[in-house]
């Protein structure tokens, strides 16, 4: 005799594949750590413009500091995208925390007046990308050149 089939409510469904715990996000590097340290000073000097003389100015020599040639974040930089190469998750988080520093600096050349964002006639994105860039671009000359290439580019922010 064929054994009655048990209801549906009380059938076992088939064990699938057991998922073990989901894999924890990687951890910032210290480049990233700095970059978004340096992204929350920028937007803190944009948000209190009212604080600070010339929060360009400011965000400048922040910027200017932090890329200095041997500064701590110039070989946290270098050693992250040396290790991102292979890596596209790791090459990913850093570019994202470039680019909210990137994003902030940009926040503040828009709060400011067309008039006081120096000789460069463009939107703020496009300046502050030329800004950012050119305070990355510091970090590669000689420690004897560093301070002439950052009295140069507050010239050309009109500082």
């Amino acid at each position: 005799m064929a054994r009655a089939r048990p209801p549906k409510s009380r059938r076992r469904r088939a064990a699938g594949p057991r998922v073990g715990p989901s894999p924890h996000a990687p951890r910032a590097t210290p480049a990233e750590r700095g970059l978004l340290a340096l992204a929350r000073e920028l937007g803190a000097l944009g948000r209190d413009a009212r604080g600070a003389a010339d929060p360009l100015r400011a965000a400048l020599e922040r910027l200017a500091a932090a890329y200095a040639p041997g500064a701590a974040l110039v070989g946290d930089l270098h050693r992250a995208w040396l290790s991102s190469r292979g890596d596209k998750t790791a090459a990913l988080a850093l570019a994202w925390a470039r680019e909210q520093l990137r994003l902030a600096l940009e926040d503040l050349v828009a709060r400011l007046p067309r008039a006081a964002r120096g000789r460069v006639d463009a939107p703020p994105d496009a300046l502050a990308w030329l800004l950012l860039a050119a305070c990355e671009a510091v970090a590669w000359e000689p420690p004897s050149a560093a301070a002439d290439r950052t009295r140069t580019l507050l010239e050309l922010a009109g500082r």
